[in-house]
């Protein structure tokens, strides 16, 4: 009798349990596999946001700049500040005429000399109307991600030009994405042109106030005024080409 109990015993439960609760070597490899296609899919596709939002941050940081050239002509006469140094690395900051002395003041900040001299400039990445999220600190003495057109307002005129003077401004460039040492920009094969640095795009303020995306091959990255109906940096004052680019 004992042994017809024994053979009907119930078999133990725990190791079928375990049995179906275990992955085999290909299951796993299978798995990996999955998450590596969708790593793959979804990482690119995260950085692209990224970069798209750091984009936008950029314009808006443009829109307050627009913002205070309105104001500071508002409150100069309609003369516009100056661009500070042109074709050469920015290392003169003292001066409060130019742009960036001239219209952080909009925003309640410190001129930038103020900010030097109390060790607040704002760093790559930190988040500052100074600053492009997507720029890097190429080295230099100073580092403005944004750079005034280099033909508004240089020193070598006895006066600043008036904003009223200005051909169409709302097609002329008055703030564009720079390359971090320079005070002023324009399209070049020199180390002062603008750059294209959201995805081969660049951000260019207009003196009408509104900032725009374009291809940096359309507007002459690296390369040269294509002469733009749309994009210009002449102003159709004495201020042209006062300086040699």
């Amino acid at each position: 009798m004992k042994e017809s109990e024994s053979s009907f015993a119930p078999e133990n439960p725990f190791r079928h349990s375990r049995d179906r609760r275990a992955f085999t070597l290909v299951e796993l490899l299978v798995v990996i596999a999955i998450v590596g296609i969708l790593a793959a899919i979804l990482l690119p596709a995260l950085a692209q946001v990224k970069q798209k939002a750091r984009a936008t941050q950029c314009g808006a940081n443009l829109r307050q700049w627009g913002l205070a050239y309105q104001l500071y002509a508002n409150d100069y006469g309609d003369y516009l500040p100056r661009r500070g140094q042109g074709v050469q690395a920015l290392t003169q900051i003292d001066r409060p005429e130019d742009w960036f002395n001239a219209l952080p003041p909009y925003f309640k900040l410190n001129s930038f000399q103020m900010m030097v001299s109390n060790n607040l400039v704002p760093a790559a990445h930190s988040q500052s109307v100074f600053i492009c999220p997507s720029a890097e600190n190429p080295g230099g003495t100073y580092f403005l991600p944004y750079g005034m057109n280099m033909n508004l307002c240089p020193w070598n005129l006895p006066l600043p030009i008036k904003m009223s003077a200005v051909t169409q401004p709302s097609f002329v460039v008055a703030l564009a994405d720079a390359p971090g040492a320079y005070s002023s920009t324009y399209p070049s094969t020199q180390p002062y042109s603008i750059v294209a640095r959201h995805a081969n795009r660049i951000n260019l303020l207009f003196l009408g106030g509104q900032w725009q995306s374009f291809a940096g091959s359309y507007v002459g990255c690296g390369i040269g005024d294509p002469k733009l109906d749309d994009v210009r940096w002449l102003t159709g004052t004495i201020s042209d080409f006062s300086d040699h680019y």
